[in-house]
């Protein structure tokens, strides 16, 4: 025995066509200044049953309907044999929610509960209605064709409801005849209020009830929560990638060089700030990826992701992943280069200790626009370097026009973070806290990377 189920589809059509009556105004006579005085027409619902009459005149058989006044009534319900498609048709409607908080009243970017939503085709009927416009004068008959009557040209479309998964919501209003007065020829001894009968006719969809599955797939996995920006990952369900796995380790921190990622113990010391502009050296140890990964799942190459949460950055740094061949230590890094920052600075040639080496003595010939980044003051006058003071960490450039080197970048006057590309490691380095450090290569600490498969 089938259930029951009603959902005032065809309720909320006639509420929606009755708005298309609703304000209008007409005259009625003048105020002493000569202005018009304006009456607004009410709408309600009324058919020829003993109950919508006994509405009509106030439950008193004695009382007249009041004029001005718009009522209107179901005059036909038919099947639309025309609009007819696949009966048996199944949509299947894909929802995600975003959650909501209730202290802010606001909806988060982060992802809540997912449904499918299995839609049956609807079944498609003509709606049939008549609205009478009882006037008590030619004026007011004329006013309300007026008003109305420039809506419907050739139709009037509606929605009985804003929800986007309702796909019968949708209808148009067409006109189907006037009638301009309910009066005829002789009248006779009465004097009955002139009703004009105007038909109109909608084509509408009945659905049936849906079918709504709530998603049991799992779209992310937390192995453990460390501290920084890992915990988020409980909360963090607003990833591009899906229904992906999103892991964060916990117990083991990476080293990343050039496009190699090495997996190192928990226990492995490291300088967590970067702060050596020398490459690391890769340790040897006796950790491998191929049985840290497995536990999650199958890694596939070149699409499955690890992120690196960079302090000085905003975003994550993301590339995909592909096994070492000859090393299972190593993961190939594929570096996304759009997340990676952007240069401030114009590249240099080399880090160099200017106390050391010079041009022609270590260093290539000085040339028009020739950069370094230096690690150690030089003085006011040099044999190598010239007329020239400059700090650590400063960046000099050579000009040909003048033949002497100059402060092209001054460590100590800059605040901001600043970006340069050495041309001999085309390693990227950042200068903050009064220090260059490699941009993104170097240490990853457990908890500030994610591994997506």
């Amino acid at each position: 025995m089938a259930s029951h189920f009603y959902d005032n589809q065809i309720r909320r059509f006639l509420i929606q066509f009755a708005r298309i009556f609703s304000d209008w105004q007409v005259t009625k006579g003048k105020d002493p200044a000569g202005n018009d005085i304006l009456v607004r027409v009410p709408i309600q619902y009324g058919d020829s049953s003993r109950m919508a009459q006994a509405q009509i005149a106030n439950n008193s058989p004695s009382s007249l309907p009041s004029a001005p006044l718009i009522s209107y009534y179901v005059s036909g319900f038919e099947y639309d044999q025309r609009r007819t498609q696949d009966p048996y048709f199944v949509d299947k409607l894909n929802v995600r929610q975003k959650t909501f908080n209730a202290d802010t009243q606001q909806y988060e970017p982060t992802q809540a509960q997912a449904f499918t939503i299995e839609r049956v085709m609807p079944v498609p009927y003509t709606l049939r209605l008549t609205v009478d416009f009882w006037t008590t004068n030619y004026q007011q008959k004329l006013e309300l064709i007026e008003q109305i009557g420039i809506l419907f040209n050739p139709s009037l479309e509606i929605q009985s409801t804003d929800n986007f998964i309702d796909w019968g919501s949708l209808s148009v209003v067409y006109q189907d005849g006037l009638t301009f007065s309910s009066r005829s020829i002789p009248q006779g001894s009465g004097n009955p209020i002139d009703i004009m009968s105007w038909k109109f006719y909608m084509p509408i969809w009945i659905s049936g009830p849906a079918k709504v599955r709530k998603l049991g797939i799992i779209h992310k996995i937390i192995a453990s929560i460390f501290q920084g920006t890992a915990l988020t990952d409980m909360q963090d369900d607003h990833l591009l990638l899906g229904t992906r796995q999103k892991i964060t380790p916990y117990g083991y921190k990476l080293l990343l060089i050039g496009n190699s990622l090495q997996i190192l113990p928990a226990t492995h010391i490291f300088s967590p700030s970067n702060s050596s502009t020398d490459v690391p050296i890769n340790p040897d140890t006796q950790v491998y990826w191929s049985p840290v990964l497995g536990m999650y799942g199958q890694i596939k190459p070149g699409v499955s992701q690890i992120w690196l949460q960079n302090p000085f950055m905003d975003t994550e740094i993301v590339g995909t992943i592909t096994f070492n061949p000859g090393d299972d230590r190593l993961l190939i890094f594929d570096i996304d280069p759009d997340t990676l920052p952007q240069n401030t600075l114009s590249p240099v040639s080399s880090v160099i200790n200017p106390q050391n080496k010079g041009p022609d003595h270590g260093l290539p010939v000085a040339v028009n626009g020739q950069r370094y980044l230096i690690v150690e003051d030089i003085a006011d006058s040099s044999e190598a370097w010239g007329v020239i003071s400059a700090k650590a960490n400063d960046i000099i450039q050579y000009s040909s026009s003048t033949g002497l080197w100059y402060v092209s970048f001054e460590s100590n006057s800059t605040t901001t973070t600043q970006y340069v590309l050495n041309l001999t490691s085309q390693i990227q380095y950042r200068y903050a806290d009064g220090v260059w450090v490699k941009a993104f290569e170097g240490w990853y600490d457990q908890g500030d990377y994610s591994i997506v498969i």
